[in-house]
């Protein structure tokens, strides 16, 4: 019997000095990092940033995987799915918190997932065409006002950030406008250059070329505080809408139960990665705020985008297109 105990203990104790050995060995194979939506987007440009960086200092190559579809759903899924061992990691976005409220089944369970670290924040802009006699936000929601039921907005499609910004702004107004849905946000603000709609909410990043070329005025950005790229362009909450914020943001996720240790190790990578001068600047140029943080900071964020998300979709009745 005391044979048998001191084997089991031995044999207890290689198997943790082995596991020990594996994680301290960490990486020690390429790393890849799942983008869930097309690429050539924004979140697929940062996570390529990242990565490059990522890789250099973790002694290992790291890989972009995009894996597009059903809002990102796809490929959260295909990484909740994943081994739990660091190899596999998530670069998700603001749909994330949006889908488990658009979609009646989720591929994939909600603690599937584990929050790694928020990359960035990037403000959208109330954007309407340069010759629009709307001047203010104020101006836009005198006539929304005045004329119920008339005004129309777009968006890229029912479920995105910028549907359910505008969402929430005409929910804390109490406006009666009517809703454009395109396929993609490209079309959406051809159509507003060409006065078929008369405002949106687009990303920044994708809207700045035309504004600082006179083809779009910004009137206001979604997020608490101004963009550096509009500096002269005052929030949404400055005019008339305290509180408002909708901005969109970007994180890194890893499967659930990734040993702790390995995250600790992804996590210091991806913050010193976006304390860099050079990738702050890259993430400037494109609109967005670098950020970094910890698991626990991101998991109480992630935690305020759901219940605020959440809200707006049930009080709008917005379903997918």
């Amino acid at each position: 019997m005391l044979r048998f105990s001191v084997t089991r203990r031995i044999a207890v104790a290689a198997i943790a000095l082995t596991a020990l050995a594996a994680h301290a060995a960490f990486p020690d194979r390429p790393i890849t990092i799942v983008v869930p939506y097309a690429p050539g987007g924004a979140a697929d440009a940062v996570a390529r940033v990242l990565a490059a960086r990522m890789g250099e200092k973790l002694g290992t190559s790291v890989i972009v995987d995009n894996r597009a579809g059903a809002s990102g759903t796809i490929g959260a899924a295909y990484v909740a799915k994943a081994g739990a061992d660091g190899y596999t990691m998530l670069y998700d976005a603001t749909p994330y918190s949006i889908n488990p409220h658009l979609f009646p089944r989720m591929p994939y369970a909600a603690d599937a997932l584990q929050p790694l670290s928020l990359v960035l924040v990037a403000p959208n802009a109330l954007i309407v065409k340069a010759d629009s006699p709307y001047k203010t936000v104020a101006d836009l929601v005198a006539k929304a006002k005045a004329t119920p039921g008339k005004l129309n907005f777009a968006s890229g499609g029912s479920g995105t950030v910028q549907r359910l910004a505008t969402e929430l702004f005409r929910q804390k107004l109490q406006l009666d406008m009517v809703h454009v849905p395109y396929k993609s946000g490209g079309p959406a603000i051809a159509d507003l250059m060409g006065g078929q709609v008369d405002f949106m909410f687009g990303t920044v990043a994708a809207t700045y070329p035309l504004i600082s070329a006179g083809k779009l005025r910004a009137l206001a950005v979604s997020s608490p505080q101004r963009s550096p790229r509009l500096p002269d362009v005052p929030t949404v909450a400055e005019t008339v809408v305290p509180g408002y914020e909708a901005f969109e943001w970007n994180g890194m996720f890893l499967p659930a139960k990734t040993p702790k240790d390995v995250a600790d190790k992804l996590q210091k990578a991806v913050v010193d990665v976006l304390k860099e001068d050079e990738v702050q600047q890259r993430l400037k140029d494109l609109g967005a705020q670098p950020v970094g943080s910890t698991p626990a900071e991101f998991a109480a964020f992630l935690k305020k985008e759901d219940a605020k998300w959440g809200e707006v979709v049930k009080k709008g009745d917005i379903k997918l297109d």
